[in-house]
């Protein structure tokens, strides 16, 4: 099988992980490039991931130029996308992308249009989707086991600065765009699309620092077409040095306490009651997506979360906040409330 010759279009702190990721895969991936503004960074990857030999930019525009790339994984911030998807969709190169794919609903829809034209492989970077207890869970509803959906709450803790671009508005979209959208996307894959959204959002912790214009308080409360609702709490104002992302899933005849994607105890609720099923995972979620990704490139089929759906979930994060915005409930069943 064809080793896919692959670069890194993002060398910041989060790009480590696919970076240990690709290499892996030796079998599967040939890592032959590294592309940031600041030659420095894509310098010390190729060092770190590469022995020095990975061909070195700072443009993007260079690097899908003199390149014959099989493979881009983009680890972008938010604010730093422009063309590449449309670049790298024309020259066929198939995409792996961190979330949010876009700031705007406009722009990750012109990403959707470009990539579907161009017949490539996409994955958005929604790794809790490949959590082993999150797949348990898919299987009870799909099989009709678990009974209807009515309820999942989800939490999204944390307490840290970040860096000064995320404390931005302009350049994260805020805290439920740039990291809560996890739940959202979550949300979506067990529940469906959202039909109405309200939320609340609020600066509560960092008033004093002219620098931080994004909430570090909300809650968003998702209607969906079965009847079910999601509800999702999120701060940036929790425990020092503790990410906790934990969620609880209620349907008729089941209920699912999640740790984490990986690891969650289901309780069976109808009839007799059952012995709890716990499952303890411990899967290289972000390894999985990759893995998805390259099976699709070389198998056919569609992977777990083509960019349509980083697409859909920003979408829905936009119209939360929005809905935070303007006070109020927002119908999205009645237009585009997420521009």
């Amino acid at each position: 099988m064809k080793r896919l010759r692959t670069a890194l279009l993002g060398c910041g702190t989060f790009a480590h992980r696919h970076a240990q990721n690709l290499t892996s895969l030796e079998s599967d991936i040939d890592l032959v490039a590294f592309c940031d503004c600041n030659e420095e960074k894509a310098q010390a990857y190729s060092q770190q991931y590469c022995r020095g030999e990975a061909n070195i930019y700072t443009d993007h525009h260079d690097l899908l130029d003199r390149e014959e790339l099989d493979l881009l994984v983009v680890t972008l911030p938010p604010y730093g996308h422009s063309d590449e998807v449309e670049l790298a969709a024309q020259r066929g190169v198939h995409l792996l992308m961190e979330k949010p794919i876009a700031l705007t609903s406009e722009h990750a829809w012109r990403m959707v249009a470009a990539v579907e034209a161009a017949g490539i492989k996409t994955q958005a970077g929604f790794m809790f989707r490949f959590g082993e207890a999150v797949e348990q869970l898919k299987v009870y509803l799909q099989s009709g086991e678990a009974g209807r959906p009515g309820l999942m709450s989800a939490r999204y803790f944390c307490n840290s600065l970040h860096a000064p671009w995320w404390r931005s508005r302009e350049k994260s979209g805020g805290q439920l765009v740039e990291q809560v959208i996890h739940m959202v996307d979550l949300m979506r894959y067990l529940l469906g699309e959202p039909t109405s959204v309200y939320s609340r959002q609020e600066n509560l912790f960092h008033q004093s620092m002219p620098d931080y214009t994004i909430e570090d308080v909300s809650v968003s409360v998702f209607g969906f077409q079965s009847g079910a609702m999601g509800v999702i709490y999120a701060t940036n104002g929790a425990i020092p040095n503790r990410w906790i992302n934990d969620y609880r899933f209620v349907a008729e005849r089941l209920t699912a306490e999640f740790t984490n994607a990986n690891s969650a105890t289901f309780h069976f609720t109808a009839g007799q009651a059952a012995e709890p099923q716990v499952i303890a995972g411990q899967r290289n979620v972000h390894l999985c997506e990759l893995q998805d990704l390259i099976h699709a490139i070389h198998e056919g089929g569609e992977t777990r979360t083509p960019l349509r759906e980083g697409a859909r979930s920003l979408d829905a994060a936009l119209a939360a906040r929005r809905s935070a915005e303007m006070h109020c409930e927002l119908n999205l069943l009645a237009g585009d409330a997420s521009r």
